[in-house]
Parts: C-alpha cells; sequence; structure tokens
C-alpha cells in the first residue's frame, strides 16, 4: 500500500528533515508513527499525499510512484487518502456539515449524496446535532472531530493523522482514538503521528520512530 525505498528530504542549508528512510506499510495496517518534535513525521506524512515532494528516493502509494505525479495526477492520488491535520484546516464560513462534504463536493457527487454521506459521518462521530453549526461555535475536541469526519466521508483507502489528539483531555483522546481504530477496521490503512508515549503503551500497535530524520525502530 505504502513504500519508502531511500527517501530523504532536505531544504538548501539545513540538515536533512528524513535521512534515507526505508519501509513498507501493508493495506488495512493501523501504523504509530513516533518520535520527538523535529524528527520529520509530519514531513513523511506530508509527502504521502504530494503536500511535500522527496529530494531523493521513491514514494509509492497504491502502486503510484507519487514522485513522478503530475499535477494533474495529484488529486485523483488524493481522493484515496483522508487527511487530519494538527490544526483541523476547517473552513470557517462553511457550516459543519459543508466543511465534512467539502471532499464529496470536490469530486462532483449530487447535492443529495454530500448531505446523506456528511450526516451519516457527523453521526458516527456523535455531531449530527451540529450539523448546522460554523466551526467557531465548536470546542476543539469537536473540532477535530468534524476534521476526522471530512477525513472518512470519502472512504478512504489511506488515513493519515498527524498528532489527532494533541491538546485533548485524555477522555476525548480515547474518543477520538476509537474513531480511527473503527476505520481501521473497516478496512482503512491508518498511520498515526504522535509523540505522545502514553498513547503507545495504552494501544500496542506496531510503531514507527523517527529521530533526526532517520528511521531508528520498527516494532
Amino acid at each position: 500500500m505504502i513504500q519508502l525505498f531511500h527517501v530523504s528530504k532536505r531544504y538548501a542549508g539545513d540538515a536533512p528533515v528524513l535521512d534515507d528512510v526505508t519501509l513498507f506499510v501493508g493495506k488495512g495496517e493501523f501504523v504509530w508513527l513516533t518520535g520527538p518534535s523535529g524528527a520529520g513525521k509530519s514531513t513523511l506524512l506530508k509527502m504521502l499525499f504530494c503536500a511535500e515532494r522527496p529530494t531523493d528516493g521513491q514514494i509509492l502509494v497504491g502502486g503510484r510512484n507519487v514522485g513522478r505525479l503530475s499535477q494533474a495526477g495529484v488529486p485523483y492520488l488524493r481522493r484515496n487518502i483522508g487527511v487530519v491535520f494538527q490544526d483541523f484546516k476547517l473552513l470557517e464560513n462553511r457550516t459543519v456539515l459543508e466543511n465534512v462534504g467539502y471532499a464529496l463536493e470536490v469530486v462532483g457527487c449530487s447535492d443529495a449524496e454530500i448531505r446523506a454521506r456528511s450526516q451519516k459521518r457527523l453521526t458516527q462521530v456523535g455531531l449530527d446535532h451540529k450539523a448546522d453549526s460554523l466551526p467557531q461555535r465548536l470546542s476543539g475536541g469537536e473540532q477535530q472531530r468534524v476534521a476526522i469526519a471530512r477525513a472518512l466521508v470519502n472512504e478512504p483507502a489511506i488515513l493519515l493523522a498527524d498528532e489527532p489528539t494533541g491538546n485533548l483531555d485524555p477522555g476525548l483522546t480515547d474518543q477520538i482514538l476509537e474513531l480511527l481504530f473503527l476505520a481501521n477496521a473497516r478496512g482503512t490503512t491508518v498511520i498515526v503521528a504522535t509523540h505522545d508515549r502514553a498513547l503507545l503503551l495504552r494501544h500496542r500497535r506496531r510503531t514507527l520512530a523517527l529521530d533526526h530524520g532517520k528511521l531508528v525502530s520498527d516494532a
């Protein structure tokens, strides 16, 4: 599903953000991606959905070499990838329902289908009663759940989550993780970046550890 072969990412004048990383994530896996701040976690995730390009090496996602994709090919790749960002990236002038349905709008689904599928995902994350609210009226935990509903509305083959439980209390953290585990149980390949060691100990899954851009552990 996801393969990296000797992948490096450098910016002029700086130490490598990623340094000769090789790894394989199979279809349907749930994987933690961990390491201290600055280890390269976010950059690795960004390269998987073509927000960044590798300086060296190759990345295959669903059999496609992302380094060779044309600009026109990028949206087609992203249709199969759901992304949960650290800062949510919700559209402030759109309702919760419209935020969730945005990915379906982009690919040309009908209004009726967008509404039905978006409402279903909001129900799954316990926020159907907030469908007509604007994001700024929600708590941080609620905004995070909207972001996850949006990432899952397209039923993606891959879900990438960058620190999805950052700054949430333990109760909300468990709610968010349960949504990710359920998506994985339905067959979605899930990669979650986190620096929270307590999560890794409480929910033991395959764990990839980065340090100074290098893959130092795969356990």
